[in-house]
């Protein structure tokens, strides 16, 4: 197009104007678009795939205004207005653009309309919340961004208008040219906009969190916006039996360290005695290895954050939890903890599932019994308000949760009431193990009180590791960040007195999500009003299923288990794994480096773990902001 052309769309001065506004605004979106997609790729790397619909949808953008501005030009009142609409929607749009960012950087996920809503409608309740790790330095470049959208065209019009020495008044154009020039530009930009939806297509939220311009994303899911669903609740069935639920959290317990699962170990003999009259499920593991986040799986039967919180808010879980589940059909339930409340909160936790009574070892008599970990005591401490409490409340249906700590880091076991035994030659997996002993004369102890109280045969019991231990196998000591199976294999062990009692395996690949289920299906309620992810131990588990699992720490490490075949990806930390986990169980041989798996599959696996982590935080924080607004 030449200048007359050009003229004839806007005057010189207005083509100043607008590209001073436009070109600024295009490059600072794709900067931190540029900046998220290498954080993605994990290598520091740039994805073309993933700024595609941003720059379309930046040129459709562009053309929009140019068009609206042309079309305007030479009215008086008109064009004045479409000027400060103009400077107001790109304002909007930086903030948008910037509080995706923010919030990709905190969650890995996609920043949707109900999340972006709340935070402008409640701004001072939720950022403290969603913007914690925001610096000081991030606010001053939206600021300064803001700032100059407002202000800046306007003195960088008229200084280019003195330096060029433009005069006069811009010619005339007919209304006509000038209409149809402007239909022509709006045309075009409505196919780049559309061009921007094809090749970011699929919900970014739930396939990739960076596959789709995020001002299109944040619309997109205002149309489309999905409230949650409807609280869910059992439905008793011919089958249903009223029996007592016992849910027992083996705190850092690995499925390597316990003698059902590692024969040649005799730190649980009890256990193991347990298990040859109980289900125990061959390959179960957590799915990010911290108590918290193993708690909502086991409780809620859905998968957690995988960012730090939730769980902790009242009412953070999207899910009606088994405790609330079975206090509605008319069960008392109790949460027992060995260890005190300032391991997580977990009496506020333990409240958010819906124990109606919390009992930590604040409220316990400490006379007498050991400190095992940095958050607690010997589990024995529960044993006398557990038959208190049984003796008061043992009459009527119930659910009882028992908190162990005593696997907890720093394993201070050694000596204990129980005497001590060789296990290893390196000192903290000695007094770890030794812990694990400690603790099943624990368990021994607890189901002597069911049984002496005559409530065991009507009781289902339910023993579970939250997640391992790492004594640095590879590497890495304790459980966060431990993202190999001595951190994510747990042992899983459901007794039944009135099922099992021969012993039966489940083999298949196995999550704490299946506990629910599970559960539910022994008592023989079914679900109302909604479905769980997990699925019944009773039944065979599809072969296909893949599990997913995420570090504590952001953006360090995360996994996924199809079959036998384990991949890791470690960000740009150190490079990724694949292991064959039915010949290497303990992972000793990366596939990776000898070709076990090419690079499009790692790519693809590496994909679908961080669409899954972008999709899991999103059905938080879109929950977390729905129950806000809409309190009850």
């Amino acid at each position: 197009m030449n200048t007359s052309g050009l003229r004839a769309l806007l005057g010189r001065r207005d083509w100043v104007y607008t590209f001073s506004l436009l070109l600024p605004f295009v490059a600072y979106n794709l900067a931190l678009k540029y900046y998220d997609a290498a954080t993605l790729s994990g290598d520091g790397g740039f994805a073309l795939d993933l700024v595609l619909s941003d720059v379309f949808f930046n040129l459709g953008y562009s053309l929009l205004w140019i068009a609206l501005l042309a079309a305007a030009r030479g009215r008086r009142l008109v064009f004045p207005a479409v000027v400060v609409l103009f400077h107001a929607v790109t304002m909007l749009g930086l903030i948008v653009s910037t509080c995706a960012h923010w919030y990709f950087q905190e969650t890995g996920a996609a920043l949707d309309y109900a999340t972006f809503v709340e935070w402008i409608l409640r701004f001072d309740e939720i950022t403290p919340v969603l913007g914690r790790d925001i610096s000081s330095s991030d606010w001053v470049v939206l600021a300064v961004a803001l700032v100059y959208a407002a202000l800046g065209p306007p003195f960088v019009s008229r200084a280019v208008e003195r330096l060029r020495g433009w005069t006069g008044s811009p010619p005339a154009v007919s209304p006509r040219a000038s209409l149809l020039s402007s239909l022509g530009l709006l045309l075009l930009a409505l196919g780049f906009g559309w061009v921007s939806l094809l090749v970011g297509y699929g919900p970014a939220d739930t396939e990739a969190p960076l596959a789709r311009d995020r001002l299109i994303n944040v619309v997109l899911t205002g149309v489309r916006e999905k409230r949650p669903a409807a609280p869910t609740t059992l439905v008793p069935s011919s089958g249903t039996e009223k029996r007592n639920v016992v849910l027992v959290h083996l705190e850092s317990t690995r499925a390597q360290s316990v003698t059902p699962y590692n024969e040649d170990l005799r730190t649980t003999p009890f256990l193991d005695e347990l298990a040859r009259e109980s289900l125990l499920v061959e390959r179960a593991y957590t799915t990010v290895p911290r108590s918290s986040k193993a708690s909502v799986g086991v409780n809620c039967g859905i998968e957690p954050p995988l960012y730090p919180g939730p769980e902790f808010e009242p009412g953070g879980v999207p899910a009606k939890c088994l405790p609330a589940l079975l206090k509605e059909q008319g069960y008392r339930t109790v949460f027992f903890s060995s260890t005190f409340n300032n391991m997580d909160n977990f009496g506020d936790v333990a409240q958010g599932f819906g124990y109606g009574e919390i009992y930590p070892a604040e409220t316990m008599d400490r006379e007498g019994f050991q400190i095992t970990n940095t958050f607690g005591l010997e589990e024995d401490i529960m044993l006398g308000p557990s038959e208190q409490w049984l003796r008061e409340n043992g009459s009527e249906p119930f659910m009882a949760e028992y908190f162990t700590g005593t696997g907890h880091y720093g394993y201070e076991c050694v000596p204990n009431r129980y005497g001590y035994e060789h296990f290893s030659e390196d000192e903290d997996l000695d007094r770890y193990h030794n812990c694990l002993r400690m603790l099943d004369f624990f368990l021994q102890n607890l189901f002597d009180q069911y049984k002496e109280l005559g409530l065991y045969q009507n009781t289902v019991f339910v023993l579970y590791g939250d997640h391992g231990e790492g004594f640095k196998e590879h590497g890495r000591d304790m459980h966060g960040d431990t993202i190999w199976d001595e951190g994510l294999k747990v042992p899983l062990i459901i007794h039944d007195p009135q099922r099992f009692r021969e012993g039966e395996r489940a083999t298949g690949l196995s999550s704490q999500i299946d506990i629910l289920p599970t559960v539910l299906d022994l008592l023989g309620y079914r679900v109302a009003d909604g479905e769980y992810p997990g699925y019944s131990l009773l039944d065979p588990i599809p072969e296909e299923r893949t599990l997913m699992f995420s570090c504590i720490t952001n953006r360090k490490c995360m996994a996924s288990i199809r079959g036998y075949e384990k991949y890791i990806h470690h960000y740009d930390d150190q490079p990724d794994e694949f292991f064959d986990l039915s010949k290497d169980p303990l992972e000793k041989q990366n596939l990776a480096d000898e070709g076990g798996l090419n690079q499009v599959e790692m790519d693809k696996r590496r994909e679908e773990l961080l669409a899954w982590r972008s999709r899991i935080n999103a059905l938080y924080e879109r929950y977390s902001t729905s129950a806000e607004a809409n309190p009850e």
